[in-house]
Parts: structure tokens; C-alpha cells; sequence
């Protein structure tokens, strides 16, 4: 049996992974194995977290703090700090309210969210909620019919930039979700795509190639297809290849996002944060680039600033929370974020983000 969402923070929640137990009571079997695992053995999955405890800071003495801040700007858009909410598919799953508090924290908080193509609420009404501008993640479709309407959908929305997932033409084999059963419940879906054509039946001896769904996987060829669609922004996320990044900006990429999908694609990819450096390099500024993935700590996010990134998302902790205590939870995961950001460029001597570089990691010039 599951508990209820909180009515209030506890307060022996101090850091946003006290969350994960809270969420887990308040979650069936299936809802926890679809937001907690990973593909594979869920080696990825680990490695993001533990990828960040290799990179030691240097303190840094006596700066001057007095006019210290996390703002930032990030296409066009300015940002209480450099840490956006990261899409994540039915979130109903998680809680009652589902996208809906997602959308309501972030602009409290004075963030972006980016609302999954897989959300279980529609698009519109999270834009008619929205205090704060929102982007969509898309998926493109083998439907391109149906992908060019839902861009136009998400324009007419007023969603600001388009966040396109590349690195997930299939998924890799969820263990946990097959050991849970898992199914999405009655009343959730992705609403989002409803009217959109499926593909036909794969041969029945298929396994992944040579079916429907690897012939329709999208190519680069779509990416110039989408930029001649539409004037929104486009981000790809999922590079995590220096090559797949200058191939991004050739084709138009108005952003890049390192990500290697939470660990929930390919199991034995790199951790994100690693993946970060020779990316960065390679982009050398010519794009905003930005990074997801086992952040779960203010001094994560300071390392992946301190490593070329822009910006952070974050995606379970927000998830986690959200099921613990809705709304409420969302914006305390991001709340705590940015506390233990501040603190973390107060004693590394960072008055601000644009002071955040390599130097301020231990071995590192």
C-alpha cells in the first residue's frame, strides 16, 4: 500500500536524495522501477552519480563575495540559477498533479521546465499554467506529419525552444520495469500524442533491426528537416560524442545537451560528466552547452559549470520529490540546489557564474 503525498517538508529532508525513500513509499512496484532504473545492469545509471566524486575542488580564500549572484542567461532568457528541470514522461505516475506542479515550481523558482512529448498532461494547458517560459522536448516521430503539427502546437503555445532527444532511437532493456510489470495506469497516457500513427507490426523473428521502428529511427537528415520547420531554438540532447557535437552546430543546433538519458539507453556509456570536457572544448562557445545526469549536489552543478557546461539539468531528484510532496517538493529539490551552489562558489572564490572555470578543480589547470 502506498502512503499519501506529504502535507508538509519534513525536516530531516536536507539534501535532495533524503527525498528518494519518501518517494518510494508513495509510489506502486511499477511507477518506482519506470522512474528509478536504468537499462541494463544500471552500471551507467551509478556511474553518473559517482563520476562527480572524482573531481575534487580547490577552496579558494579571501574573495570578494559582495556582489555575488547565480543568475545567468540562457537563450535570451534569464535564469535564477543555471539549473532547469529536465523532461520526464508521465508524471502523473509520480503524483496527482503531475506536470502541472512541475510547471508551477519552476516559475516559482524562477527556472525553465521542459515538458516531455511523453507528458500525461497537454501541452497547452501546462503553457496556460506556465508563469515562467517553458520548453518542449520532442521526439521526432516517424509520423513527420504529426512531428510538424506538434511543433506548431507547442509555437502556438508559446513554448520557447525545442529540446530534441537524438539519443534514443530504441531503448535498452529495463530490467526492473520487466521484473514490476509494468504498464502505464488507467487515465495515464501520453496525451500529447493521441491521433498520432503507429507503426506497422515487426516481422516475428525481428528483433531490432529490420524492424519498422529501426527503419523509422531519425537521421541527421531530420534535424535539417526540423530547422526548416520551424524559428524556435533547437537543442539536441544526447550528444556525447565531440564529432556528433560539431556535426549538431553544422546542422543548425542552436544548443547542445551532453546526456547519456540518465543512464536509461545504453548501459556502459560513460557517465555525463565525463562525457562533458572534450565536448565542451570542441564547442568552444559557439553554442550554449548544457549537461543532465547524476547531479545531485550544488557541487555537482558547480563541477559541470567548472567543466564547460552552461547549465544542469536535473531529472530524478525533481521526480522523487514531486511524489514525496508535489509542487512543494519541486521547488525545495531546486531550492536546495542553488543553496548548495552559493555555498559552493562562496569557498571556491566564484562571486558569479561567469568566474566558474577549470581552475577551480584539484589537478586540473
Amino acid at each position: 500500500m502506498t502512503l499519501p503525498p506529504l502535507d508538509a517538508i519534513p525536516a530531516s529532508v536536507a539534501a535532495v536524495t533524503d527525498y528518494e525513500p519518501l518517494a518510494r513509499e508513495r509510489m506502486s512496484a511499477a511507477a518506482w522501477a519506470y522512474f528509478a532504473g536504468g537499462a541494463g545492469d544500471e552500471w551507467t545509471r551509478r556511474e553518473n552519480v559517482a563520476a562527480f566524486d572524482r573531481l575534487p575542488l580547490r577552496p579558494r580564500a579571501l574573495r570578494d563575495l559582495s556582489t555575488a549572484t547565480t543568475r545567468t542567461r540562457l537563450l535570451g532568457l534569464d535564469l535564477a540559477a543555471p539549473i532547469l528541470l529536465a523532461p520526464v514522461a508521465f508524471q502523473r505516475m509520480a503524483h496527482g498533479d503531475g506536470e502541472y506542479a512541475t510547471v508551477h515550481a519552476a516559475g516559482a523558482l524562477d527556472t525553465v521546465a521542459v515538458v516531455s512529448t511523453q507528458a500525461s498532461v497537454d501541452l497547452a494547458d501546462l503553457a496556460g499554467l506556465a508563469t515562467r517560459p517553458l520548453w518542449f522536448q520532442l521526439y521526432i516521430q516517424p509520423d513527420r506529419a504529426f512531428t510538424a503539427a506538434l511543433v506548431r502546437r507547442a509555437e502556438e503555445a508559446g513554448y520557447r525552444a525545442l529540446v530534441v532527444t537524438v539519443d534514443a532511437p530504441a531503448t535498452g532493456m529495463r530490467w526492473r520495469e520487466q521484473r514490476a510489470g509494468f504498464a502505464l495506469p488507467a487515465g495515464i497516457e501520453a496525451v500529447n500524442l493521441r491521433g498520432m500513427r503507429g507503426l506497422p507490426p515487426a516481422p516475428r523473428d525481428a528483433l531490432l533491426f529490420g524492424t519498422p521502428l529501426a527503419a523509422a529511427a531519425p537521421t541527421w537528415e531530420a534535424i535539417g528537416w526540423l530547422r526548416g520547420l520551424t524559428r524556435l531554438p533547437i537543442l539536441l540532447k544526447g550528444i556525447a560524442d565531440a564529432g556528433d557535437a560539431r556535426r549538431a552546430i553544422d546542422a543548425g543546433a542552436d544548443g547542445i545537451i551532453v546526456s547519456n538519458h540518465g543512464g536509461r539507453s545504453l548501459d556502459g556509456a560513460a557517465a555525463a560528466i565525463d562525457l562533458l570536457p572534450p565536448i565542451a572544448d570542441t564547442v568552444a562557445g559557439a553554442v550554449p552547452l548544457l549537461m543532465d545526469g547524476g547531479v545531485r549536489r550544488g557541487t555537482d552543478v558547480l563541477r559541470a559549470l567548472a567543466l564547460g557546461a552552461g547549465a544542469v539539468l536535473v531529472g530524478r531528484p525533481y521526480i522523487f520529490a514531486l511524489a514525496a510532496a508535489g509542487a512543494v517538493g519541486v521547488a525545495h529539490v531546486l531550492r536546495l540546489l542553488r543553496a548548495e551552489l552559493e555555498l559552493a562558489m562562496a569557498l571556491t572564490g566564484c562571486p558569479d557564474i561567469a568566474a566558474i572555470d577549470r581552475s577551480i578543480l584539484a589537478g586540473r589547470a
